[in-house]
């Protein structure tokens, strides 16, 4: 497969960002505010397939110690064909000098572990009021 990657924000079409991401209950956020976080993430990756966004991540740092990748997300129609792992080996290779955190969904643990994460004994988060309830369902904490 011959895809493209991008690793800025220009010229992306952040409908196809927030309908994949909203396709795996990554965001309920409006294009609006999806477009603010990427723009808004030291690092970015896009990959687009004639011209269309099969994939995408994000990712927070301060480039010297600390990292965190958030909205990984692969179209299902593309799920199986390495996009998904270029994507996390492109963030990996590129933070190397980091302690990475990723904030994944419960079914997609042991997928991470695959590629090298290790579940951490001693996260602890603050969730907003308006989402700890549907988290809770989702089995998040």
């Amino acid at each position: 497969m011959d895809f493209q990657v991008k690793r800025d924000t220009q010229d992306i079409n952040w409908a196809e960002v927030n309908q994949l991401l909203k396709g795996f209950g990554l965001t309920n956020h409006t294009v609006l505010e999806t477009k603010f976080a990427f723009e808004h993430s030291q690092e970015v990756v896009f990959i687009l397939l004639d011209n269309r966004l099969i994939g995408c991540g994000r990712a927070l740092t301060d480039y010297i110690a600390q990292a965190a990748i958030y909205n990984i997300a692969v179209d299902k129609d593309y799920q199986g064909q390495g996009i998904g792992k270029f994507i996390i080996k492109t963030f990996v290779d590129y933070l190397s000098k980091c302690n990475i955190t990723l904030y994944t969904h419960p079914d997609t643990v042991s997928w991470y572990k695959q590629l090298g994460f290790e579940s951490m004994k001693t996260g602890m988060a603050i969730y907003h009021e308006s989402h700890i309830e549907e988290l809770r369902k989702m089995n998040f904490v």
